[in-house]
């Protein structure tokens, strides 16, 4: 049932993002080929549609908040295309295909990668025209979004988690870095819906408890699948983490520990959601869903 609420999301996430992008055939077309490569090679649209399900959950219709939640997908995609780099964690496999640098060479990626960053900014800063959404709102989102992908978050994480590699981790501090890598664009996908969508007070501060909950419960359900899991089913090299000596809640805690934080992390996402209706009936199934995937 969820899987099959997510791939219509997914559906009309691919139609925007198939608008935003410029074809592969513009000029310079290696850069819009190589952005076009990892943007549709696949990806479940999750956090995307965690911006539209926010902004259902307080009233507000998908489309006034769907120029965000491409403009999220975008700095997702930007951040794998990085993050697989040799520099970074040097993965040969994402979404079951090649990685963006083994098809079109290391430079290449990196530009196209800075290209996404910057085309969501753009697509970002368009919701008043493409949403009609007063320009207040969509100032917060940005100023948000922006925090969320800096030293405070993704890219604040991704430094800890190259400079930690070569030292012991307490879960402490295993955590602070999941909530800044992986954590933080879910946090900004749901808070960008809310805010859009005119989430009340309350309602958002909700909607936050949610989406930090939630983040966690997917960054460790990850690590689990690095070593539970198959190629086939999750889309990228099995493993990975213990080859690049990456520091996981499997690898701190133990396997049995990590499955149950991560129960523990679904169940306090759950608990976040309890004063709302059915609107938020997707968020919930998304929670429950989270741990007991496997991809």
């Amino acid at each position: 049932m969820f899987l099959q609420a997510l791939a219509a999301k997914a559906e009309t996430i691919d139609a925007a993002l198939d608008r935003y992008l410029r074809q592969a055939s513009e000029n310079p077309p290696v850069i819009h080929e190589a952005m076009r490569y990892s943007v549709f090679a696949g990806g479940k649209r999750l956090r995307p549609a965690l911006t539209l399900a926010a902004a259902q959950a307080v009233g507000a219709p998908e489309r006034l908040v769907l120029p965000a939640a491409c403009a999220i997908e975008l700095i997702h995609t930007y951040s794998l295309i990085h993050d697989d780099l040799p520099a970074m964690d040097n993965d040969d496999l994402r979404r079951g295909k090649p990685t963006n640098h083994r098809v079109f060479g290391e430079a290449v990626a990196l530009l196209a990668g800075s290209a996404l960053f910057a085309l969501a900014f753009e697509v970002l800063a368009g919701c008043r025209r493409d949403g009609g959404l007063a320009a207040e709102r969509i100032l917060a989102v940005v100023e948000e979004v922006a925090a969320a992908c800096g030293t405070a978050g993704l890219i604040g994480g991704q430094a800890l988690d190259v400079v930690s590699v070569s030292r012991t981790v307490s879960e402490a501090e295993l955590e602070a870095v999941h909530r800044a890598k992986t954590g933080a664009l879910f946090r900004a996908a749901v808070r960008a819906g809310a805010v859009l969508g005119g989430a009340s007070p309350v309602q958002l501060e909700r909607l936050t408890v949610f989406a930090e909950h939630f983040g966690l419960a997917f960054q460790i359900t990850d690590d689990i699948l690095d070593v539970t899991g198959y190629a086939e089913q999750t889309g990228k090299a099995v493993g990975s983490d213990a080859r690049n000596r990456k520091h996981t809640y499997v690898s701190v805690c133990g396997l049995e520990a990590a499955r149950r934080r991560g129960a523990e992390s679904s169940a306090a996402a759950l608990a976040a959601l309890e004063e709302f209706g059915p609107e938020a009936d997707f968020l919930r199934q998304a929670a429950e869903f989270i741990v007991s995937r496997e991809f």
